[in-house]
């Protein structure tokens, strides 16, 4: 169940800085892998607007609004949106901070 939380969680993360769109292109077209709690989540996103995380049996979809990532999924049907911070390429590493708490995003 803490996996689930954390899971659903993970998508719902906001940085402070402005994302912009090639952080974003870079993540959906990659994907990430968040770590949470000593925990990886390997999220994988398609070009259909969908994603999956095996590790949870995770899926859902997404969208791009402006500088945020909006998904839905499988174990929380409301739309969640969150900010990444701007100009991060594959192989980049950065921490998203929320009042939820933190994660280590790579993106791949």
């Amino acid at each position: 169940m803490r996996q689930l939380l954390a899971a659903t969680t993970l998508l719902a993360l906001a940085a402070a800085a402005p994302a912009r769109a090639d952080t974003l292109t870079e993540i959906t077209t990659h994907g990430m892998i968040v770590t949470i709690a000593g925990m990886d989540y390997d999220l994988v996103f398609t070009p259909d607007g969908k994603f999956t995380s095996a590790a949870v049996q995770m899926t859902g979809t997404w969208k791009v609004d402006g500088d945020k990532l909006c998904t839905t999924n499988n174990f929380d049907p409301t739309e969640q949106c969150a900010a990444y911070p701007k100009d991060k390429k594959s192989g980049d590493t950065f921490e998203l901070v929320t009042p939820q708490g933190s994660a280590t995003v790579k993106i791949k």
